[in-house]
């Protein structure tokens, strides 16, 4: 899951990224309001962390317009402040839910769970593969309704191609998306990590469900198609 953090604190906005990335999230870091807008336009997000008290605008103002845009994606507002008028006017914005600083990590992760399960199938809590599911919510990936033991990163590999079935998906974006990276056209990171996801794929199902398409990417979709590497096998 993909999460956007909206913090002007720099130590809090750390504390909150590293903890979120350890359980297998994707963050992204918004510093003022502006920012925060600007990356919920371009990406799509499953929560939004929120603080109301922000450079250039507020929480109040950016959960408001994100609302008045159409936008659903939940929005959680941190802040100091826990005078009933204040989440009163954060709800009102548009707010899901409301979480007072300071606040423990594992509450914070808590309210995460809550809101991406109240979204849904919109949100997709399960998805699905033919014999692979991954339950977003309880961070476990399931093969014939046995776990597969996978990495954090291997996780939101097969999270991200789950959520694009059957489309090739070239390596630049998987750095982009997965490992907040840009393109290193020296690095084999994207390589690598495909790999073991794939052999522990075809171990566990006896099905190549991620091949190669070469000189592009790679795509979930089950049996040879034209383009895919032989054998699935890396180029």
């Amino acid at each position: 899951m993909k999460i956007l953090v909206v913090e002007d604190d720099r130590k809090v906005a750390g504390f909150i990224e590293q903890g979120l990335k350890e359980e297998g999230y994707v963050v992204d870091i918004a510093a003022d309001g502006d920012e925060a807008g600007t990356l919920a336009h371009v990406y799509e997000y499953d929560v939004i962390l929120l603080d109301v008290v922000l450079p250039k605008k507020n929480g109040f103002q950016v959960a408001l317009e994100l609302r008045r845009e159409g936008r659903t994606t939940p929005i959680l507002m941190l802040t100091s402040r826990d005078a009933v008028e204040d989440v009163v006017r954060g709800l009102d914005a548009g707010a899901d839910d409301y979480l007072a600083k300071p606040f423990r990590f594992d509450e914070l992760l808590a309210r995460i769970r809550a809101l991406v399960r109240r979204g849904g199938a919109e949100r997709m809590e399960v998805l699905r593969y033919r014999s692979l599911a991954l339950d977003r919510l309880r961070h476990v990936c399931l093969v014939d309704d046995k776990p597969l033991d996978l990495t954090a990163k291997e996780f939101q590999i097969v999270e991200f191609f789950l959520l694009h079935p059957e489309q090739v998906v070239r390596r630049t974006t998987l750095l982009e998306k997965v490992w907040d990276m840009h393109f290193d056209p020296e690095s084999n990171v994207v390589d690598v990590h495909v790999g073991n996801v794939r052999r522990k794929l075809h171990k566990a199902t006896g099905e190549n469900l991620i091949q190669t398409v070469r000189g592009v990417g790679f795509c979930l979709r089950h049996g040879d198609s034209n383009g895919a590497g032989q054998g699935g096998s890396l180029p």
